[in-house]
Parts: structure tokens; sequence; C-alpha cells
């Protein structure tokens, strides 16, 4: 089996590397600038390099290259590999951006798309409701058209950087006496005006990454919706389409081999805890599932590549699910490592910086923490577990009670 990407896409690779190389972290005059504004020059070097945006138009701030599933996965690749900016917020650059591509006016489209793009514009999703979350279809957030506004009113929690976005991209009711999946609509809205109100979530690691939003007489512009009234459940689904979540196999080995340095650094009966044959058992078991996920990205790719796209349908849901299970059980031998260490108060600038230092104590009880939150978050587990039996394996649908 050849799981090389070929000649030509290596030396691409090549390439890549060599950028990232030379461009981060910055050198000479640009180590004067403040860091978000490094972080942007490398970023748009990219574009002009035609590695970040790839598939996105040159008028609205991306390169415009041609689809190339493998580019695309070795830009991801390098990128991480040299701990690059890259990355801005999923909710603007993954989600809204290529909405807006398939179903948005041209004038938003130009509104909003650029911004996005520099990192200048900030979104949040308001989907989830303290009612609807799995379940999403019985939100009861409402928006009613008056004059040549949107007037919003209900509740949305879970809200991922809502307390610094500006923006919102949400479903809300417009049409009450639709069906449940019809009758909602696609709106955009800006967050700071009177009617709305930020509340953060303190979560179990301490942090306050999400939070609950309150829509009470909030406005936004009447043309501000995406695609028609009442279809915003279709509009939802466009981001299938150009989520391209092929396996996370090089994001799992990275992780693996900092759990494998932890096992070196840690001890146990005076000896380095990889020594200790439980531990080793625990970390071939952890390696094997590493590979089935690498196995599954490189399937991916090369079915994405050929245009047979719907091949891998059932495998793309089956991620989500399969890494939940994978990332918490790399996280629990990481806290079974740590023993007491695990235990002890982080200092201030641990807490500070623990997203981008997974292999210190604190970084990795976070993720462990964190983690727990996984078989709920994005679509539960028994959720996906329905969707895969449902629609990849063509299983009859559960047994519901008739309707009063």
């Amino acid at each position: 089996m050849d799981l090389s990407f070929g000649p030509e896409h290596e030396t691409f690779r090549k390439e890549v590397r060599s950028f990232v190389e030379q461009s981060w972290p910055p050198r000479g005059a640009d180590l004067e600038l403040p860091l978000a504004e490094q972080e942007a020059r490398f970023r748009e070097h990219a574009v002009e390099r035609g590695y970040l945006y790839r598939s996105i138009p040159q008028r609205y701030g991306g390169s415009e290259q041609p689809f190339d599933a493998l580019r695309e996965a070795i830009v991801a690749e390098e990128f991480d590999r040299g701990k690059t900016p890259w990355r801005l917020g999923g909710q603007g650059v993954g989600m809204i951006v290529p909405t807006l591509l398939e179903v948005g006016e041209e004038w938003q489209r130009e509104k909003f798309i650029p911004p996005t793009l520099r990192g200048d514009m900030v979104w949040c999703q308001g989907y989830s409701e303290p009612g609807a979350g799995s379940d999403l279809a019985s939100l009861r957030s409402t928006a009613r058209l008056e004059g040549d506004e949107w007037i919003i009113d209900g509740h949305k929690i879970w809200t991922s950087d809502a307390s610094d976005a500006q923006y919102m991209f949400g479903l809300f009711r417009t049409e009450p006496d639709a069906s449940k999946h019809g009758g909602i609509s696609y709106l955009l809205l800006e967050m700071d005006q009177p009617g709305i109100e930020v509340r953060p979530l303190r979560q179990l690691t301490g942090a306050l990454d999400f939070c609950e939003v309150f829509l009470d007489g909030a406005r936004a512009p009447a043309d501000w919706i995406v695609g028609s009234r009442g279809q915003g459940w279709q509009v939802t689904r466009v981001n299938l389409k150009h989520e391209r979540n092929l396996g996370g196999g090089p994001a799992m080995r990275n992780l693996f081999r900092s759990l494998l340095e932890l096992a070196r650094r840690q001890s146990i009966e005076g000896r380095p805890a990889i020594e200790d044959p439980v531990v080793r058992r625990r970390l071939a078991s952890i390696d094997c599932y590493v590979r089935c996920v690498e196995t599954t990205h490189m399937r991916q790719l090369s079915a994405v590549s050929r245009g047979e796209e719907e091949s891998v349908a059932l495998p793309m849901m089956m991620n989500k699910l399969f890494q939940t299970d994978l990332r918490e059980r790399i996280f629990r031998l990481a806290y079974d490592l740590l023993d007491a260490d695990g235990l002890r108060n982080p200092a201030a600038e641990d807490l500070a910086t623990w997203r981008n230092h997974t292999g210190t104590n604190t970084g990795w009880v976070e993720q462990y923490l964190f983690c727990l939150s996984g078989p709920i978050a994005a679509g539960s587990s028994n959720i996906q577990r329905n969707v895969i039996g449902e629609r990849g394996l063509g299983l009859p649908r559960d047994i519901r009670p008739p309707s009063s």
C-alpha cells in the first residue's frame, strides 16, 4: 500500500514547508510589530502564494486556486507543523464564508467575506437553545418582519466566541405556523446593539469559552437574510458540502507523540512511566486507534481527490464519533500519568497559555476536563450513532410514539 502523496504533491509539500520556515516566526523588522499584525501579515503572504483560502475567489480575499484535496491537506499539515497563526475562528472562515459563497447575495459576499478572512470580523453561531440542542429543529427563538427590519427575540446557548464577536449568524423561527423543520430563517445580526445580552458560561475547567445570548427586541436589516425566508434549515445544510473533515490523522498523530513524551517524562516507582507494562499496553492500544484514524484520513483524501465524495460520506460521519472516544483515551492516560501533579493549582501564566501548550501539566489537565464534553458537543454521540445507522447503514428509524 502506497501512502505517499506522490512526487508532484511531495514537491509541493517542500515548497510549503520552505515558505513556513522562512515566514514564521517573524524576523527582522516584523518583530517590532504587534502580534496581531504579525499574524495578519503571515496570512496575507500565504494568500499571495496561493496557500490559504484556496477555494475562495480573489475578489473576496482568497487565492482562487483549483480544488485539490491533497494540496489542501498538505497546507494544513505544514502550517500546523510550523505552529503558524493560520486558523481563524471556525464560525467565520469555516461556516459563514462558505455559506455566503454558496447561497448569499453578492452584496453580502462583498460586505462580509473579506473582513472575515482578514480576521477583522469575528462571528458567533446562534443555533443551540436551552430546549433545542441536538434536536435543533425545536428552536423557539423568533424573528418577525416589521417594515425594513427583523425584530428578534429568544435565547441562544453554548455560543462560542459570543463575548468577542461583532456579528452572529443564526436560525430563527419566522413562520410560526409552519412545520417543525420549516418556517426557520437564516439571519445575520450585529451583536453590539440594545436588546442583546451576552453572559459567559463558566466551564468545568474554569474557562469562559461559551456564552448564552439573550435577545429581546434585537434588530437586523430586512435584507440580512441568507437564502429564502423560511428556508433556513436548508441553508444550514450547505455547510456540510464544505466542511471537509477528512479524518484528522496528522493531528491525532501529533497528539499521540506528545503523550509519548509525557510517558517518558513521568515516572512510576522510580522508572520512566513508558517502561511500565500497563502503560505500554494502553499506549499500544491508543496507537492502534490513531493508525485507524490515519488510514481513514488517507482513504477519504484519496476518494475526494478522485471526485468520489459520495464514497466517504459514512466515514466522514464516523469521524466525530470515533475521534471523540480516541481523544478521551489519550487525555485520560495523560491525566493518569500526571498522578498527584494533576491536582496542583496551575500558575497564572499556565492558565493563560494552556491551549497552545498541550505538553504542559496544566495543558493536559485542562484538555482532559474539556474532552469530557465531547460526547455532547456538536451533536451528541447518541445522535451521531442514529445518523450513521439510519443514513449510512440504512437501518430503520427509531420507534417513535404516535403524535397526539
